[in-house]
């Protein structure tokens, strides 16, 4: 996704909550499923822990993307997406992933 992009969702996005992470979308008009991510430092300082949380992101993204609705999403983290393992995070963007089917 281009800055245009994000732009575009950020102005005019439906939200999906979860405890820690929260995932604005809306429709493209590129006719398939994209993924943007806004895991910001101000919610997890560490480095290691926002790359943490986008490499499960984008894996449980590339997993269902077949079976997702065409739209742009962009997915953002508050601070307590840090302190969750791998299962609890994989569970909550399954499940906010699932809610857009």
């Amino acid at each position: 996704m281009t800055g245009a992009d994000y732009q575009r969702v950020f102005k005019d996005a439906r939200r999906q909550r979860g405890r820690d992470l929260t995932l604005l979308y809306r429709h493209s008009e590129s006719g398939e499923a994209r993924l943007g991510l806004a895991i910001g430092k101000r919610h997890v300082r560490q480095a290691s822990d926002r790359n943490r949380i986008k490499r499960i992101v984008r894996e449980a993204f590339r997993r269902r993307r077949a079976h997702l609705p065409p739209v742009d999403m962009i997915v953002l983290a508050r601070g307590g997406a840090a302190t969750m393992d791998r299962r609890a995070l994989r569970a909550e963007i399954d499940s906010l992933l699932e809610r857009l089917q």
